[in-house]
C-alpha cells in the first residue's frame, strides 16, 4: 500500500475534485465518517467541514487530502477497504475527525481518497508536520501486515501502478472551461512538478497548456497566466481561459509556491527514476526506442524541440510516483545533449572497420593518406631484409695505440 498525503488551504477544492470524479462516473463515495447521514449531499459535506475550519481562522493550511493506493494484486472488497480506511485514520490521530472516503476507478489500480480537515471540534489544530514519517509510515506497515497487502517496498514491478491512458481534451466536444478545469485539477492534485514547463509536460497529455505570453509582452511582465486547449501539433486553439477564472485559481503566483513545496517532495524519487531511465537508455539505439522502453516502465518522455526541429530538452514523467524531472536534473548523461550524443556515437562507423591487416598498418592507412599502400608496407617491413649480425661474428675493432713520446 502506498500512501500520499497532501495539505492545502481549500477544503472546497478537495471536495470539488472528488465530487467531479463522482459526477463523471470515475469515483464513488465509499463512506462518510462523522456525518449525520451515510450519504450526505455536497452542501452537507462542505458545511460540516467548513464549520470546523471557521473555528480556527488563524490556521490557513487546514485541508487534508490523503490517497491510499493498493496493488492490483490486492483483492479487496468494499467492506475491507472501509475497515482499512477507518483503521488508518485512527492510527494517524484523525479518527475523531469527520472525513469522506472516495473509491476512485480512474487508474490501473484500486485507490481511495480521503478528504478531511485538521481542526477538531474544540477549534484546535491537529499537527500535520511530519505526519507521514511519524504516524503514517508505521500505520501503513502495520495495516499491510494485518491485511496481507502487497508491501510498498516490494512493489518493484512498476507496471503494477501504471495509470490508464489519460483522457485528452478535444476542442468542440465539451465545454472548454469545464474540460480545462478538470485537466488542471487532475494535474494539481496528483502530480509534483517544480516549474511551469514541467507542469505543461503533464498537461500535454490532456491536450491542455498553460501560457504566460510572449517575453516582453504586458501579460508576461504582469505574471499573467492563461490555459488553452491544444491540437495534436501543440498549437493553441479556441479562446484561452484566465487562471483566475478557473475553480482552483491556479495563477502563476500560486503555482510558484507549489513549485517550492514540490522541490523537497520529489527528492526521494529522483534516484530511483535515474536508475530506471539509465537502464532504458543503454540498450536503446534511437530516441523512439528509448521512448518505448521508458513507457513500459511507467515513465513518459517529453521531447522539447524548437521551431527548426532541434531537440533542446527532455522531460521525464514518472507516472508511478507522479513526479516530473528535467533530464539535466537526473544528470548530464540523461539530458537532451547527453542522450543525443550517445545515439550519435552509436550510429558513427568505427574507425577500425575494414580489411583486417594489422592495427599498425590500419593506423598508418588512416592517418597518412598521402602514402600509397605499397609504400606503407615497404616502410613497415623494410627492416626484415637487414637482420643484425650475430655478436660472435662481429669483427673486433683494433685499438689505436698512442705513439710513444
Amino acid at each position: 500500500m502506498v500512501v500520499r498525503i497532501t495539505t492545502g488551504k481549500s477544503i472546497r477544492g478537495v471536495l470539488r475534485y472528488n465530487e467531479n470524479k463522482v459526477e463523471n462516473g470515475q469515483a464513488t463515495l465509499l463512506m462518510a465518517s462523522g456525518f449525520l447521514q451515510l450519504d450526505p449531499d455536497h452542501k452537507e459535506k462542505l458545511q460540516r467541514l467548513d464549520k470546523l475550519i471557521k473555528m480556527n481562522k488563524r490556521t490557513k493550511t487546514n485541508a487534508l487530502h490523503i490517497s491510499l493506493n493498493f496493488s492490483p494484486d490486492d483483492k479487496l472488497d468494499a467492506d475491507t477497504m472501509k475497515r482499512i480506511a477507518t483503521e488508518y485514520m485512527d492510527r494517524i490521530g484523525f479518527g475523531g475527525q469527520p472525513y469522506l472516503v472516495y473509491l476512485h476507478h480512474d487508474a490501473g489500480h484500486p485507490h481511495l481518497h480521503v478528504a478531511t480537515c485538521n481542526i477538531d471540534a474544540k477549534g484546535r489544530r491537529l499537527e500535520t508536520h511530519n505526519l507521514g514519517r511519524l504516524l503514517s509510515e508505521p500505520a501503513r506497515k502495520q495495516i499491510e501486515k494485518d491485511y496481507g497487502l502487497v508491501v510498498a517496498e516490494e512493489q518493484g514491478h512498476r507496471k503494477r501502478f501504471l495509470l490508464q491512458p489519460l483522457e485528452p481534451v478535444e476542442y468542440g466536444k465539451k465545454e472548454t472551461k469545464a474540460a480545462v478545469t478538470k485537466a488542471v485539477q487532475e494535474v494539481l492534485y496528483n502530480y509534483r512538478f517544480t516549474s511551469l514547463g514541467q507542469m505543461n509536460a503533464i498537461l500535454g497529455h490532456f491536450n491542455v497548456t498553460a501560457y504566460q505570453g510572449e517575453p516582453g509582452s504586458r501579460m508576461h511582465e504582469k505574471k499573467g497566466l492563461v490555459y488553452s486547449i491544444v491540437d495534436r501539433q501543440g498549437n493553441r486553439v479556441g479562446v484561452p481561459i484566465k487562471a483566475s477564472e478557473l475553480y482552483e485559481r491556479p495563477t502563476l503566483s500560486r503555482l510558484e509556491k507549489a513549485f517550492e513545496r514540490n522541490a523537497k517532495r520529489t527528492l526521494e524519487f529522483r534516484a530511483p527514476l535515474k536508475e530506471t531511465v539509465s537502464k532504458a537508455l543503454w540498450p536503446s539505439g534511437c530516441m523512439e526506442q528509448f521512448r518505448k522502453k521508458l513507457s513500459k516502465e511507467g515513465v513518459g518522455l517529453v521531447i522539447r524541440q524548437n521551431g527548426e526541429g532541434r531537440v533542446y530538452g527532455l522531460t521525464y514523467i514518472d507516472f508511478v510516483n507522479r513526479c516530473v524531472f528535467n533530464g539535466s536534473q537526473l544528470g548530464k548523461g540523461l539530458s537532451a545533449k547527453g542522450v543525443q550524443e550517445r545515439f550519435a556515437a552509436l550510429s558513427r562507423p568505427c574507425a577500425l572497420e575494414g580489411p583486417k591487416e594489422t592495427s599498425i598498418e590500419t593506423s598508418l592507412l588512416n592517418f597518412i593518406p598521402s602514402l600509397s599502400r605499397t609504400e606503407i608496407l615497404d616502410l613497415l617491413f623494410q627492416g626484415a631484409a637487414y637482420e643484425p649480425v650475430p655478436y660472435p661474428l662481429k669483427r673486433k675493432r683494433k685499438k689505436r695505440r698512442r705513439p710513444k713520446l
